[in-house]
């Protein structure tokens, strides 16, 4: 694995539980701003046995990037509940789930 590949998936796995991330997040975390669909590529092709919280990621509008009512997309919904993240209508708010919501509360007073 080479090392811009090893670095998007160290982004991804130190998203904390219930926090998300966008695929942009990811990849400028990763010092490759403006890879985001690399970062989706590499999602789908994680090396076998590494363990990654990928329903953590999710397009830059907090949208579930999966099909609507497919058993990923129904995953994901469940996965993230699960740790407490309210997904309504396959939607997230990054605002108060998002990897930075608290400093973006704190910045700007975003509600809950």
């Amino acid at each position: 694995m080479n090392e811009a590949n090893a670095r998007v998936y160290a982004a991804i796995a130190a998203i904390p539980r219930g926090r998300v991330a966008s695929y942009g997040a990811i990849a400028a975390r990763a010092g490759l701003p403006g890879r985001a669909r690399l970062v989706g590529k590499l999602l789908g092709e994680t090396p076998e046995g590494m363990t990654l919280p990928w329903y953590r990621v999710l397009r830059s509008s907090g949208q579930i990037a999966l099909p609507t009512g497919s058993r990923g997309f129904r995953e994901q919904c469940r996965l993230l509940r699960a740790e407490g993240v309210i997904v309504k209508n396959g939607r997230v708010p990054l605002a108060s789930f998002g990897m930075d919501a608290d400093l973006d509360r704190a910045l700007w007073g975003f509600p809950d």
